[in-house]
């Protein structure tokens, strides 16, 4: 479980959130009672960096985003609008 820190505490000891990182695990910062940030060992921000989804660009130029079996809607006919 998280250990939760107010932002004045955070701020003042920052040394011992560093060592609670890398022994604990993550540490909630809290700024009015609510979860603001959170601070990780490298170790974890490198897990959850690679765990990152791929960006949208690199997902349609995949060879597994590309099909042929495209489905094209019909089109309705459109009256001509009156002056």
């Amino acid at each position: 479980m998280a250990r939760s820190w107010p932002v004045q505490d955070a701020k003042a000891r920052f040394s011992e959130i560093l060592a609670a990182c890398e022994g604990e695990g993550p540490q909630i910062v809290t700024k009015r009672g609510a979860a603001a940030a959170a601070m990780v060992s490298i170790e974890g921000w490198r897990i959850l960096s690679a765990r990152v989804a791929p960006r949208l660009k690199d997902l349609l130029l995949s060879e597994e985003a590309r099909t042929d079996d495209f489905v094209i809607p019909p089109r309705k006919r459109i009256g001509m609008r009156k002056p």
